[in-house]
């Protein structure tokens, strides 16, 4: 399963590998290899045991900006349920597709919808400014309400390893890709990580998943 927003690393074969693996370049796709190996056992660590039932260490203290310039913390997963997730304004697919899932999603909880918040933390600070963010989080088929947050390099940082979430460039152009972890973190409205949920099971099941943390059956 496609586990990160980036483009694909093409593979060399015969002599063309030995010497890539000698060079800089065949250095750095072992090391994106690894970075991938790495990210699927932390989703696997979190999809599996006692983790998907509440009792990973996912979450903590973070200050981000939102997409309003107003500073916020940890303190605004209280009192709702929140679906956390990480991305980035120019993600091609990932990050739209889960926008989406999770709007389909809200739409068959009923009354239920209005105890849901999203709050979507940028990878990319560099580029997502609070007024990107605003006019990307507030698209025709997006969910309601969206906390859309970014900051600092280091602020970002800092929220990634509380979520423990994989993100680095792709390359190093202008129009670079960034690639990250996908998974939505289900938090409970004391800001407790619950769950984690993914726009691959599609909206029936996030909806399904959704209603049974809220209703604890």
């Amino acid at each position: 399963m496609k586990r990160y927003s980036g483009p694909n690393s093409s593979s060399k074969t015969g002599s063309q590998a030995d010497r890539g693996l000698k060079s800089g370049p065949g250095l750095a796709v072992l090391l994106a290899v690894a970075a991938a190996v790495a990210l699927l056992l932390g989703w696997l660590t979190l999809t599996q045991g006692p983790a998907s039932r509440g009792t990973a260490d996912i979450g903590g203290a973070f200050q981000l900006i939102d997409q309003d310039g107003r500073t916020v913390d940890q303190s605004i997963l209280k009192g709702r349920w929140s679906a956390v997730f990480f991305g980035y304004v120019s993600c091609p697919d990932i990050c739209p597709a889960t926008m989406q899932t999770l709007a389909a999603a809200q739409s068959r909880l009923g009354a239920d919808a209005a105890r849901l918040q999203i709050v979507f933390i940028s990878v990319d600070p560099a580029r997502d400014t609070p007024a990107q963010l605003k006019a990307w989080s507030g698209q025709a088929g997006f969910p309601r309400p969206v906390r859309a947050l970014t900051g600092t390099q280091e602020q970002v940082a800092v929220a990634a390893r509380a979520y423990r979430v994989y993100f680095a460039k792709e390359n190093r152009q202008i129009d670079y890709q960034v690639a990250h972890s996908a998974a939505i973190y289900l938090m409970n409205p004391e800001g407790r990580f619950v769950a984690p949920l993914s726009y691959e099971q599609g909206p029936d099941k996030v909806a399904h998943d959704l209603s049974v943390a809220m209703h604890g059956s």
